[in-house]
């Protein structure tokens, strides 16, 4: 018996904000929004096929290294163009290592997360 990965849950000063990133980054329609016992608006990424990406609204900021990152790769366009494009939408290169097939990338809300070559 095993259990099945549902959700990755983000949490966030700005669930709206940080969503709607994610959402251009990575293709989910629109997100949905519900509140849950404490008041507390949270916003989801949901998509056929794909574990939904929850943002909970916490009130502190990031302040230490992600011990767990989300590693994604362009569906058409080459490495180096889903870069640029995830700039255009506010993400910051972190480090592009020579020796590496990844590029280290923070979101809006400087969580880190790395971009790797287009898959087969």
């Amino acid at each position: 018996m095993s259990s099945h990965l549902i959700a990755v849950t983000v949490d966030c000063r700005d669930a709206d904000a940080l969503a709607e990133f994610w959402r251009e980054a990575l293709g989910y329609p629109k997100a949905e929004r519900w509140p849950d016992s404490h008041g507390l608006t949270y916003v989801e990424l949901k998509a056929p096929d794909r574990p939904s990406l929850l943002f909970q609204p916490v009130p502190e900021g990031k302040t230490v290294k992600n011990r767990l990152h989300l590693d994604i790769a362009p569906d058409t366009v080459e490495q180096r163009d889903e870069v640029a494009r995830l700039v255009t939408l506010g993400a910051k290169v972190v480090e592009d290592p020579e020796n590496d097939h990844w590029i280290v990338l923070k979101d809006p809300e400087d969580n880190e997360f790395c971009v790797l070559p287009r898959r087969s």
